[in-house]
């Protein structure tokens, strides 16, 4: 098996848990469940009733949720994790993050893109939802949400010039 690009453009993608984030290279999302009734979010996805003690609604619904937040937590993990995961070898150590979705009042923990150390990460600051390759084999390439640090933002005044 090769790592190349062109190796892996013949590949298909896959994402390695079906159904909690969307395949969209450029602006990828997670995908979360919201209460009709209440509005509140959960993540990962799931059906039944809302967790809202104050709700007695027993239906959630799949929604996107938000893909920036800022560092509420962070870690580096120097173990080898248990499957789904499939480690490098030799085994490296990543950051962990745990974001809050300031909207949807979540904290949603996640593997820091490759390269990110623990070191270079700040509690508040500003991350940002990405897909990266966990691993391959002959027919697949497995996709992984990451968080990354988030590139600045471009607001536009109402007159028009930068905020």
């Amino acid at each position: 098996m090769s790592d190349s690009p062109a190796a892996a453009s013949t590949l298909t993608r896959v994402p390695i848990i079906d159904g909690w984030f969307t395949d969209d290279v450029h602006a990828p999302h997670l995908i979360g469940s919201k209460c009709p009734l209440c509005g509140t979010f959960v993540f990962p996805p799931r059906s039944g009733d809302c967790p809202s003690p104050f709700c007695d609604s027993t239906t959630l619904e799949p929604t996107p949720i938000s893909r920036r937040g800022k560092i509420w937590s962070y870690t580096e993990n120097r173990y080898t994790p248990p499957p789904p995961y499939v480690p490098t070898e030799p085994f490296e150590p990543y950051a962990l993050a745990a974001v809050e979705l300031e909207a949807e009042g979540l904290v949603v923990l996640g593997k820091v893109a490759t390269g990110v150390l623990a070191a270079d990460l700040k509690v508040g600051m500003e991350m940002q939802l990405e897909l990266d390759v966990s691993h391959r084999d002959a027919e697949h390439e497995y996709v992984v949400y990451v968080w990354a640090p988030a590139a600045p933002s471009t607001t536009t005044t109402l007159e028009g010039g930068a905020a």
